[in-house]
């Protein structure tokens, strides 16, 4: 009969047992995490860590065996820092499961590589943690499982989904140097706008290139601000629907 190797994650060892150890897991995946946000994912290297941290590459496969395994490090530690300490977390469902949204997503907004690099990271401890706070949230709600998991979920789907958005449009927000390409893609919303099949768009967009019609919409309103917009209009239409109460203001 076929047993499971519960070494096969990271997560089932204990750190290296050396008295003294040179290094340690969370210093691996801190510099790992240095190196794609200043640099992009695909800067992470078994060897390149090892060069910041001024060990031999051989040495980190001591601690780390796998890619796999630094993936799964790199993510859990990404979790570690959108936990709520105990002394900080409210007291009400909304605010509790608002704070838990706001700081996942301040975590994200500053590794928004993460949601495409890592997202086939196994469920580290501080995942679990993480998920753990979103339930303990909902806790007094009466709630049954299936409604608070639908809520959680549905609340986890809009951060990932708003930091993908944000991540994509900042990627995209730069004026191309080139002005023959800018001017061309204005000709050709133009002539999209003159067929008259999309009146709804040039109404949003007062005529314009999307591009050069968004600081309009936006105004002056901060990405933050605007996510925290968002979250408030879902987490009051959920609280509507499932029968919920509002905090007091």
């Amino acid at each position: 009969m076929a047993t499971v190797d519960d070494s096969a994650l990271i997560w089932t060892r204990p750190e290296p047992g050396t008295r003294r150890p040179k290094f340690t897991r969370e210093q691996i995946a801190s510099t790992a995490l240095a190196i794609a946000d200043a640099e992009g994912f695909a800067a992470v290297s078994m060897r390149r860590i090892a060069h910041e941290l001024g060990a031999g590459t051989m040495t980190l496969y001591y601690y780390v065996r796998t890619k796999d395994e630094l993936i799964a490090l790199m993510d859990d530690a990404i979790m570690s820092e959108a936990l709520i300490p105990a002394e900080e977390f409210p007291t009400h469902w909304y605010d509790a499961l608002a704070a838990v949204a706001e700081r996942t997503w301040d975590v994200l907004m500053r590794h928004p590589w993460a949601l495409r690099s890592l997202q086939n990271a196994p469920i580290g401890p501080n995942a679990m943690r993480h998920f753990e706070q979103s339930l303990a949230a909902l806790a007094d709600t009466g709630l049954a499982a299936p409604a608070k998991f639908a809520l959680v979920t549905a609340v986890d789907d809009y951060v990932h989904g708003n930091v993908f958005r944000v991540a994509e449009f900042r990627a995209t927000a730069t004026p191309p140097e080139d002005r023959g390409a800018a001017e061309a893609a204005a000709r050709f919303a133009e002539t999209q706008y003159a067929t008259g099949e999309f009146p709804h768009l040039q109404a949003l967009f007062g005529g314009r290139v999307p591009h050069d019609g968004f600081p309009r919409l936006i105004g002056d309103t901060s990405e933050r601000d605007r996510f925290r917009q968002g979250l408030v209009m879902l987490l009051d239409g959920m609280a509507h629907r499932m029968g919920l109460g509002l905090p007091e203001r």
